[in-house]
């Protein structure tokens, strides 16, 4: 084999070209030759011996030595040295120390030399996946360039140059196709270390990939100016990507687009013609999801921010342009703003709020025993429930058109009475359900929420106080596009998650995990010097 049998400075020769062929450091191709020929030794002098080799790597001297324990009494001289022996040849040996001594060279065999070959080859092998894998890991989340090398049952193997890659099909867009040789573009968004090396997987679907592009043909975002704030796709088909400009003088939409469409352009024919709608970004999520349902026209928005959920009312000619072909529109608006959105007519709208006002004057009826004038006249004025009503001072309640103080204190008394009712009716069903007296004393806990405990489970105050957030609030998941709402204990008390972990945060409190000084909120700073002026905000339209 040329590397047993080599001269001085052909060793040096070929780890030098193997090292340059493959992109690996000399010093590893050094070390597989020394480990080849320490196992093409050990098959001349005994597998148990062990057999070190060194190659000089300035020289390409090569030494051979083998290592023998220091002990009192050999019993097997191949790896063994007594202690007497062992001093003649260094006087401060010690029993359990080794001691090297020199081997003659040795003319390798066939077979010997076809060992020391596959071991190098292993080894380089190694080194290379290794320093593979080290390159391509800090490059996750760049866009790469190579050329197909082949196709495997749609998915597309790249050749990047210095490592081979491969874009699943389900990472391609629709009706793309790839044949031998193509120059492809695409994302890193993933390198694994496994068995057979490290693969590196390519995306022309991911989000960023969009983004990466967009970054590579317009400047400002390159250089900061305009930043990218989402991206939604439905890839191969239409595209929404959010942009701001740290910039006033900069119109962020208008850099995307470039001149006469030039950039956005670009980026639409590497990802064979995909549609793409940029979107000026807003911190105000209202605004921010008009923007993103254009070009579809909003009359009105309204935010329920626990749930996460917004509803969007458009003119009745105006709802297929906002859903979209197949909800593509709306989906997409969803994902960019990470808001469910629900699309309602004008129409729609006003069926709704009627039905609202119905079910609203009709509660009123049965539970104060009223006519229906007076309960949607009570509704008109904006009371959406009995506490409401049993609660807010008499004097506002008589300055409504058409009743007086006597009117006012007799609908209050009659509030007050249904809600002790209630009370009653809601205080036995949770003593029927188990649930703990102690669990009524936790600040912000209601009869309502006590039977909703019992119902699920929690009758102690340490039952509570295990609970998390998400357990009474419930939680929104998101995964690959698709929004998913999991209802909590609380669903429907139109509880904020602020609200739900002070109830919880009491709970600990009462059983001694916390102390209560946890929950004392941190000292505002001090206030400013005396004669500053409080900065002024314009209101938000």
């Amino acid at each position: 084999m040329a590397v047993v049998s080599a001269n001085r400075l052909e060793l040096l020769q070929i780890a030098e070209a193997v090292a340059r062929e493959k992109s690996i450091d000399r010093g590893i191709v050094i070390a597989a030759m020394e480990d080849a020929i320490q196992k093409a030794a050990r098959s001349r002098y005994g597998s148990e011996t062990e057999v070190r080799a060194e190659i000089n790597p300035k020289t390409g001297e090569l030494r051979l030595s083998r290592l023998l324990l220091v002990v009192e009494t050999v019993e097997n001289d191949a790896i063994q040295i007594s202690l007497e022996d062992a001093r003649r040849k260094n006087p401060a040996a010690q029993v359990g120390d080794y001691i090297a001594e020199s081997l003659p060279p040795l003319e390798y065999g066939r077979i010997a030399a076809q060992s020391a070959k596959q071991v190098i080859v292993q080894k380089v092998r190694e080194a290379e996946r290794d320093r593979q894998y080290q390159e391509y890991k800090d490059r996750i989340g760049e866009i790469v360039s190579g050329v197909v090398k082949r196709v495997e049952y749609g998915n597309v193997v790249v050749d990047l140059g210095r490592g081979e890659a491969i874009v699943r099909r389900d990472e391609l867009l629709p009706r793309e196709i790839f044949r031998n040789g193509d120059r492809v573009r695409a994302y890193v968004y993933d390198v694994r270390r496994e068995p057979r090396g490290p693969q590196i997987f390519l995306s022309r679907t991911h989000p960023q990939f969009m983004a990466k592009l967009f970054a590579q043909e317009v400047p400002e975002i390159y250089d900061g100016i305009v930043e990218i704030k989402a991206v939604a796709r439905d890839p191969g088909s239409r595209a929404k990507i959010a942009v701001i400009s740290r910039d006033s003088s900069v119109d962020p939409v208008g850099a995307c687009v470039g001149m006469r469409g030039s950039r956005v352009q670009a980026v639409v024919n590497e990802l064979a013609g995909e549609k793409i709608d940029i979107i000026l970004w807003s911190p105000d999520v209202a605004t921010f999801v008009v923007n993103a349902l254009a070009p579809a026209e909003v009359v009105k928005v309204v935010l329920d921010e626990t749930r996460e959920r917004i509803e969007v009312v458009v003119p009745d000619a105006q709802l297929s342009l906002a859903i979209g072909r197949r909800g593509q529109n709306v989906r997409l608006a969803s994902q960019l703003t990470g808001w469910d959105i629900d699309i309602l007519t004008e129409q729609e709208e006003s069926e709704r709020r009627q039905k609202e006002f119905a079910e609203r004057s009709k509660m009123f009826m049965e539970a104060l025993d009223v006519d229906e004038m007076v309960a949607q006249l009570l509704t008109s004025e904006g009371f959406g429930s009995i506490e409401e009503l049993a609660f807010v001072p008499t004097e506002e309640l008589a300055s409504i058109e058409g009743f007086d103080p006597d009117t006012a204190g007799e609908l209050q008394t009659r509030a007050q009475n249904y809600l002790a009712g209630l009370e009653a009716e809601l205080d036995a069903k949770r003593k029927e359900l188990g649930v703990e007296d102690a669990l009524k004393e936790v600040p912000g806990v209601t009869s309502r929420m006590l039977v909703a405990f019992g119902e699920n489970g929690i009758k102690t105050v340490e039952d509570l106080a295990g609970c998390a957030t998400d357990d009474l609030v419930g939680w929104v998941e998101r995964k690959e596009g698709d929004t998913t709402r999991h209802a909590g204990i609380l669903e429907g008390f139109e509880l904020d998650r602020d609200e739900a972990e002070a109830i919880i945060m009491q709970a600990r409190v009462k059983v001694g995990w916390v102390d209560e000084t946890a929950l004392t909120p941190p000292e505002e700073p001090a206030a400013e010097a005396e004669g500053s002026q409080p900065a002024e905000t314009e209101p938000q339209n």
